[in-house]
């Protein structure tokens, strides 16, 4: 049997991942778990999201899918209940957090930006992630759920509000000596083309597709996952809610929200 490596998000954002896995790795098995009846995550508390992934475990679990490869492809999922979750479970689990680290890297005027979802910007896990990379580099934070809003509208309708994108963005107020800016959700690089041409290209958009696919392809290396083929297979999709006007065909699945109490 063929590695099957499940990609989990609140939304449709996570297929950016995605994406960057298949591109890597096309031989695999996947599937695409989004929990939209709770879009967007950035408005959940932590510990509700620790339920509901703990309660994608037992999904998994019950309904015998066999996951090698759990990744969980939003950065509010992953700073929030990654450590929880894989005290849970012996699938591998891969999160998806800011590139702040490869950022600071490339900045040359010494300021970035991270644009992310509030529960991201304020999380512990992504303070110490500035703490321990941003070293002589400024990070400011940015938060946004309406950005994930425009981004499902773009994927499912494909079409962008972009007089509504460029309110959000105004609003922000990014500082204009920013050079790099960090898409902390994984909804964001729906809109990174619009995003740039809003900044007039001057800002350099960095997001951590490609270091996740890195990672799934050396867990694969690392635990002699088999490939069967090199050719891309059929993609099931998962749901928790309808998901209105996209063409995908998905299995509607409920998940609970309670949550063990040694867990909160």
């Amino acid at each position: 049997m063929s590695v099957h490596i499940m990609v989990f998000d609140s939304g449709i954002g996570g297929t950016t991942v995605l994406e960057q896995i298949q591109a890597l790795i096309p031989g695999a098995d996947y599937s695409y778990f989004m929990d939209n009846a709770l879009l967007p995550y950035g408005a959940q508390s932590q510990q509700t999201i620790i339920a509901r992934l703990l309660a994608l475990l037992q999904f998994i679990e019950t309904a015998n899918l066999h996951v090698d490869i759990l990744v969980i492809a939003c950065n509010t999922a992953s700073t929030s209940a990654l450590d929880t979750i894989r005290q849970h479970t012996s699938i591998e689990v891969v999160g998806v957090v800011p590139a702040i680290k490869p950022a600071c890297a490339i900045s040359n005027s010494k300021h970035i930006g991270l644009l992310a979802t509030p529960s991201t910007i304020k999380s512990r896990y992504t303070a110490n992630l500035i703490s321990t990379h941003s070293q002589d580099t400024q990070v400011s934070l940015y938060g946004s759920t309406e950005l994930v809003e425009i981004a499902e509208t773009l994927f499912h309708t494909q079409k962008i509000n972009k007089a509504k994108l460029e309110k959000v963005l105004s609003n922000l107020a990014i500082a204009e000596d920013i050079d790099v800016l960090v898409l902390g959700c994984t909804h964001f690089p729906l809109l990174a083309s619009a995003i740039s041409d809003y900044y007039k290209q001057q800002i350099f958009l960095i997001d951590s597709g490609k270091a996740i696919a890195k990672r799934v392809e050396s867990l694969i290396a690392l635990r002699g996952f088999t490939l069967t083929t090199d050719k891309k297979k059929p993609l099931h999709y998962y749901a928790t809610a309808p998901i209105g006007h996209s063409q995908l065909s998905v299995e509607l699945i409920t998940l609970t929200d309670q949550i063990p109490h040694e867990s909160c």
